[in-house]
């Protein structure tokens, strides 16, 4: 079983219908019935959902007890039509990963793979998020590949994340994802240097006092995840053998 020390901070992108078969990145979108099932059962296990805020105390070691992360990237509309509702009826908190100037867009930056157009929150909808127990993170100005980008420009999309998210969602924004989980000892600088307090990657694993607030592994969650595999993925060790592999 899963050690103490360790968390499970589960990495979600869409929950609704998945895109036709042979779609790329059609794995990405989780079924809304198989994550209440998934919620359901960590629930029934003794364990309770926290967003990256309600996490530090116990990422940090001045907690224990069993709980582990939920987090969701770029902020699609149909997780706040079929997340939010399981969320607040099992009473756990979440972070969304919001890209601050794509309220009311689309995931463009898929689009040159062939991923289908997936509509992002609107301002007024992720401010429902937030007014509904949730956590609002940041995911950039624009998505980009942080490490092609000079670092002025890197900084800025860290720093003036924050700084628009915070305004736009009247709320604190205190933890940072990494676009396609690309990030170098620089970029975790210049997000520890922008305010946030965590920042999340898609390194596989479960995140243990070892690792760096600011490069913490995560537990993809995907389509074909069926439930055994999934509670092996948050109660045992087996990803942390796959991390550097």
């Amino acid at each position: 079983m899963k050690d103490a020390s360790v968390i499970p901070i589960l990495m979600y992108h869409q929950i609704g219908q998945p895109s036709p078969r042979g779609t790329p990145y059609r794995g990405l979108t989780v079924h809304p019935a198989s994550f209440r099932r998934q919620m359901a059962w960590m629930r029934r296990l003794g364990y309770r959902g926290l967003s990256m805020r309600d996490l530090m105390p116990y990422l940090q070691g001045q907690k224990q007890g069993r709980v582990f992360g939920i987090t969701f990237d770029d902020g699609y509309v149909n997780v706040l039509a079929n997340a939010l509702p399981v969320l607040r009826e099992l009473g756990f908190t979440s972070t969304n990963y919001f890209v601050a100037h794509r309220f009311g867009g689309t995931n463009e930056w898929d689009h040159a793979n062939g991923v289908p157009s997936a509509p992002l929150m609107s301002r007024e909808q992720a401010r429902q998020w937030v007014a509904g127990g949730q956590e609002a993170g940041s995911h950039t100005l624009d998505h980009p590949n942080l490490p092609d980008l000079a670092p002025e420009a890197a900084f800025e999309q860290i720093h003036s994340s924050r700084q628009e998210l915070q305004q736009a969602l009247d709320a604190e924004v205190t933890a940072f994802c990494y676009p396609y989980g690309h990030e170098t000892p620089a970029l975790r600088d210049m997000v520890r240097r922008a305010g946030y307090t965590s920042a999340t990657t898609t390194s596989g694993g479960l995140a243990g006092p070892a690792d760096d607030l600011f490069g913490l592994p995560r537990v993809t969650v995907a389509r074909s995840t069926h439930i055994v595999r999934f509670l092996q993925k948050c109660l045992t060790r087996l990803e942390d053998k796959k991390r550097h592999a």
